[in-house]
């Protein structure tokens, strides 16, 4: 099996047990230990196709592989599709865009533009793969201010699941082109996209620390800070347990936390006056804002920059109360000593987010105005009391809950129902016409159908 591939493609062909097999296909979430029957590294678009038509004449389905940043279930079966050494990027400062290879991290683009006073509408780490995160909508720490990362896609380089090279913009395969901008998988296979640029050379924000008896009041303020907020601010809100770990810096340690995260692409003096109100509201334990070099904008929200075992659960919000915030503390509060959860975010959406490009996007959630992330590091809990906790969350936060969900945001659990609604229906109707039409045996669709 492995013969006829390599011979097909540059880089390495491996089936379960060779040697360079789980390094091949390891992802950044070591809650997963992906086993699918072959994995093969792509070195080239012809790589590619090769590995499409492949998997199309055997009957077997591909997962794509660029950061290891994607995958939210198990791989048993199938072609992993590495695409780690599609890293190629070039900004161009005259049409301020940049070409971006499959396996290109955000933290690249954001460094090769900032040397021409230009920024992409990145997301909230700077590790994760541009690719991956664009073919999903990809909200960010500009989000109100700018939009879905993917409002700045202007071309797409695919491998259709019949293994032939496309191109897709707004005047060539103009309903692919579409699709993939928000539609995630079962597209094709995405070896560049190309994104446009903004002028942009530093911002407003980063974040501020409440200490444990002021979470409640803090949260509650930022709800009803959010009612009205300048749509030129993203803001997020973060409570966190911290670990009593070396490793954790001092004052966070063994601290349970509330941190507000702020972004304000503007003058500091107006991002000062801006977030005076919410500094206010309660006393503030450790102050992280001030003027951010676009370089530096991973500081906001200081994701992971290491592999951990996670269970992520997502869901869209319509609408924010002081209903849902007891709800959320609750769950993530300093009261909540037995949830499962070590961090619950909640972040402001609605602004541009709400703006559809011209012509449309596939992008699933533009009508809500919030998202809240549930994660849980406990490995031991994930099969039993994580989802129940997940589970109860739905139930006592469904009248708040949006009926459209985000493929970027949904993680687990992953079921057919959950990644159904990460559309409207007119959405996930036109995408399963297009689905049909550029991979019409399904090879690309993935892990994403259970």
């Amino acid at each position: 099996m492995t013969s006829t591939l390599a011979g097909k493609v540059g880089g390495p062909v491996l089936e379960r047990g060779d040697e360079g097999f789980a390094a091949a296909v390891a992802g950044f979430n070591l809650a997963f230990d992906p086993r699918p029957e072959l994995v093969a590294t792509a070195t080239s678009v012809a790589d590619v196709v090769a590995a499409v038509r492949y998997a199309r004449e055997a009957g077997m389905r591909i997962s794509v592989q660029g950061t290891g940043h994607g995958a939210e279930l198990e791989i048993e079966s199938g072609l992993l599709l590495n695409t780690s050494r599609f890293d190629h990027l070039h900004v161009d400062p005259e049409t301020r865009t940049a070409a971006i290879g499959a396996s290109v991290r955000w933290k690249a683009v954001v460094d090769a533009a900032a040397a021409y006073g230009l920024a992409p509408i990145t997301g909230s780490s700077p590790l994760v793969g541009a690719v991956g995160y664009l073919l999903g909508g990809g909200m960010g720490p500009l989000a109100r201010s700018h939009g879905f990362s993917s409002d700045y896609v202007v071309g797409f380089t695919v491998v259709t699941g019949e293994g032939e090279v496309v191109e897709a913009d707004e005047h060539t395969n103009p309903d692919l082109f579409w699709a993939l901008r928000g539609g995630k998988f079962g597209l094709g296979v995405v070896t560049e996209v190309r994104v446009r640029l903004v002028e942009l050379t530093s911002v407003y924000g980063g974040s501020f620390f409440v200490d444990t008896p002021d979470i409640d009041r803090m949260l509650r303020a930022w709800v009803d800070w959010t009612d009205g907020a300048d749509d030129r601010v993203t803001t997020s809100v973060q409570a966190v347990a911290f670990p009593p770990l070396p490793n954790v810096p001092e004052p966070m340690r063994g601290r349970k936390l509330l941190g507000v995260r702020f972004a304000f692409p503007g003058d500091p003096a107006e991002g000062e006056r801006l977030v005076a109100p919410l500094r206010a509201a309660a006393p503030v334990y450790l102050d992280m804002l001030g003027e951010l070099p676009t370089t530096e904008m991973g500081r906001i929200h200081n994701d992971p920059t290491d592999p951990i075992p996670a269970y992520v659960h997502g869901t869209m919000i319509d609408r924010a109360d002081q209903g849902l915030a007891t709800a959320f503390l609750d769950l993530a509060g300093p009261d909540a000593v037995d949830s499962p959860f070590f961090a619950a975010e909640w972040r402001h959406l609605g602004g541009a987010t709400s703006r559809d490009v011209p012509g449309g996007s596939a992008v699933g959630g533009r009508g809500s105005d919030y998202v809240v992330a549930l994660v849980s590091a406990q490995p031991e809990l994930f099969a039993t009391a994580v989802p129940a906790a997940a589970a109860r969350w739905d139930t006592v936060a469904a009248p708040w809950i949006s009926a459209v969900n985000n493929p970027n945001v949904l993680a687990q659990p992953i079921t057919p129902e959950r990644v159904a609604a990460c559309w409207p229906d007119d959405i996930r109707e036109r995408l399963a016409q297009v689905r049909r039409r550029y991979d019409p045996d399904g090879v690309t669709l993935g892990w994403w159908v259970p």
